[in-house]
């Protein structure tokens, strides 16, 4: 990050947002699998559009998935119920085009390798009490608030596509107030103004309040903050019948909201013997545990592997000049201190259980929950000793 005065943007969006769907409904599919077969292997993408949803990939199982009653539920449950909203969760059509995993990677996979070549990157930074960049986690505070007052019927007029955007303020790395604060969420024409083109002041003021106010640090907060609500005016064309949606194409929403590099691919509909989404998980846990050890005020730390090698090629922790330990002591001690091998990440994480939906919409990182054990920091200890030692 530059030194001096700069500013840093990150977005968040709804779970309603075409792609957020996508990602569901994939790590929907998933997550029933590993309910009945924990060994079952998938690899499942999602598409949708106006009035359909394609269900594509590998997947070998025991068990059997009935995937229309899946998909048809989750957009219930998400809240595409009525045709106001552009996509109905009971006359949509959906199309299965699911195969088997091939052959060639099982067979390095059921030998305990990765299930793919790759790079994956982990981060964590002391801005915020969960160990995240701050922009990250105030737009995802931004879309829950949505999805809430939207549910709970505060704001029944907001449908279920949405985003936001905070950009914040930072001297050196220190946040020090947010700038700018952007809400787009679909609404029912309800609350447009005589023109049709906008929707009301009164809309835009509740939207504020009960959204932006109800969630974002009033200490960072000033009469210079400017908040952009439906900046284009009004949102009622939205979800699938205004844009596709395909799973895996929200990866900044989903890990740092750009404040670190990004791995080699995305996450919701794999299995964890795919290290794209293991070893990022374990990436992340690696580097919280580096700041929570006080060892560094901000760390990246990236694993590569090569298909069918169980030991990662290569690991680096980078503590951008914040740590007062040598860096290539610091990966001598993540080696020694953490499983790295898939089998090992899996084990170890406790990853081969039905806990991946939850992930799939407002960040797989600095979260809480009993399935979210990449997000621990029991491995302080360990570090500082290793790092002594």
């Amino acid at each position: 990050m530059p030194n001096g005065r700069h500013f840093f943007s990150s977005e968040s969006v709804t779970e309603g947002h075409p792609d957020k769907v996508c990602d569901q409904i994939s790590d929907a599919i998933l997550d029933e699998v590993l309910k009945a077969d924990p060994r079952g292997r998938v690899a499942c993408e999602s598409f949708i559009s106006v009035g359909l949803v394609i269900v594509g990939g590998e997947i070998t199982t025991k068990t059997y998935v009935e995937i229309p009653d899946l998909v048809r539920n989750l957009i219930r449950d998400i809240g595409y119920t009525d045709a106001k909203y552009g996509f109905n969760h009971q006359t949509c059509a959906i199309l299965n085009a699911i195969g088997r995993q091939s052959p060639d990677i099982a067979q390095g996979v059921d030998t305990g390798g990765a299930g793919d070549q790759g790079l994956m990157v982990g981060y964590a930074c002391d801005e915020t009490k969960e160990l995240m960049p701050l922009p990250i986690m105030l737009a995802h505070r931004l879309t829950q608030r949505l999805a809430e007052v939207r549910k709970t019927g505060l704001l029944p007029y907001l449908g279920p596509d949405g985003k936001s955007q905070v950009t914040v303020e930072y001297q050196g790395d220190k946040a020090v107030r947010i700038d700018t604060v952007v809400l787009s969420s679909q609404h029912t024409e309800d609350i447009l103004d005589k023109t049709g083109h906008h929707i009301t002041r009164a809309a835009r003021e509740e939207m504020i309040e009960k959204v932006a106010l109800a969630v974002l640090p009033a200490k960072l907060m000033d009469r210079r903050t400017k908040f952009l609500v439906n900046p284009t005016g009004k949102f009622v064309v939205g979800g699938p019948q205004s844009d596709t949606g395909m799973t895996g194409r929200k990866i900044i929403v989903d890990t740092y909201g750009g404040m670190a590099p990004h791995g080699g691919g995305a996450f919701s509909g794999k299995d964890p013997t795919k290290v794209d989404r293991s070893a990022t998980y374990m990436a992340r846990y690696v580097a919280k545990n580096l700041v929570a050890a006080k060892l560094a005020k901000k760390c990246l730390v990236q694993l590569a592997y090569a298909i069918g090698v169980a030991e990662p090629v290569s690991v680096m922790v980078d503590t951008f000049g914040t740590s007062a330990v040598r860096e290539d002591r610091l990966t001598r001690a993540v080696r020694e201190v953490f499983p790295l091998t898939p089998k090992g990440i899996i084990r170890h994480l406790n990853l081969l259980r039905p806990i991946y939906l939850k992930t799939a919409s407002y960040g797989h990182f600095g979260r809480t929950g009993s399935g979210f054990t990449w997000e621990r920091t029991d491995k302080v200890q360990d570090l500082k000793d290793a790092v002594k030692a």
